[in-house]
């Protein structure tokens, strides 16, 4: 991965500032679905190959969350966006 991320409050930092969290692209089941929907959420994840988006914590700078679009085959960063924005792009 590389050793420098770029935060979109920060600027470049180093990658020790930060914590993946897990994966973003993970849709909530509503709160009335089945419980095998909700087994799936809870315990059950693919771990696919290639280009993912995930959680990442800025733990040691802004304390934001972020969503990180990376590979994890090369670790190369494809763009990192404020995970507040990308709710609100959602609700759009």
């Amino acid at each position: 991965m590389a050793s420098l991320i770029n935060c979109p409050h920060c600027g470049v930092r180093p990658k020790e500032e930060f914590s993946i969290r897990g994966a973003a692209s993970v849709v909530r089941p509503a709160p009335t679905a089945p419980d095998e929907d909700w087994n799936r959420y809870v315990f059950i994840r693919d771990n696919e190959r290639g280009r993912i988006q995930e959680y990442w914590h800025h733990g040691a700078g802004c304390r934001r969350w972020l969503v990180v679009d990376r590979s994890n085959i090369t670790h190369e960063v494809f763009s990192i966006a404020d995970a507040e924005d990308k709710a609100k792009e959602a609700a759009r």
